[in-house]
């Protein structure tokens, strides 16, 4: 009898589960789906499940429960709201900055979502520690950019980061998450002309 290879005699072991991945983004974006439908607090992972057109097992699988699907999320959206490449000053910096900020609310759940986001963290929910880990990736990226800007002695040393921190993001918000109006890539520059100026009397 012909000698098996050792590839022929390499088997999985029985009953092991591979996750499928195309499945794992289904229930990711039925869960954002839920989410910008009922609000964090009146999401059905079965109905997540039916969205994906999976079991409710399927879920569990990969994550063991509502809150540990959000973090991963918000941690997903973190990761895009912090993917800012160094460039040659300050003001193109801030149009970067933007312009990625706007790529994420441009997303019609993720501006649903956020304003529900922030409205669990004030009431002090399961979600604050997530939000406040989301916070800290936005704001590190802005300080670098700041941090960056000092360096190249656009800025002085002595400017409130605190403060700049603060106005960098909240002009863009105000207009696409609660006005929900969009911006051009024109007033996206004049906006960060305007940041620019603003933060050096700082």
């Amino acid at each position: 009898m012909e000698r098996k290879s050792i590839d022929q005699e390499k088997r999985s072991p029985s009953g092991a589960a591979v996750m499928r991945t195309d499945l794992t983004d289904a229930l990711v974006r039925a869960f954002f789906e839920e989410w910008a439908s009922y609000g964090y607090g009146g999401i059905s992972l079965e109905r997540v499940a039916t969205r994906a057109g999976a079991g409710k097992a399927a879920i569990y699988r990969r994550w063991p429960s509502k809150l540990a699907i959000a973090t991963e999320a918000i941690e997903k959206l973190g990761m895009d709201l912090t993917d800012v490449s160094e460039r040659d000053s300050l003001i193109e910096e801030l149009e970067g900055y933007l312009l990625m900020m706007r790529r994420a609310l441009r997303h019609r759940l993720v501006r649903r979502i956020l304003p529900d986001l922030y409205a669990e963290a004030a009431r002090q929910g399961e979600l604050v520690s997530a939000l406040a880990s989301l916070a800290r990736a936005r704001r590190s990226a802005g300080s670098a950019i700041l941090q960056r800007a000092i360096a190249r002695g656009e800025l002085n040393a002595s400017v409130d980061v605190e403060m700049a921190l603060d106005m960098i993001p909240s002009a863009l918000y105000w207009r696409m998450v609660v006005t929900g109006r969009s911006l051009t890539r024109d007033q996206i520059k004049r906006q960060a002309k305007a940041l620019a100026a603003a933060i050096k009397v700082l």
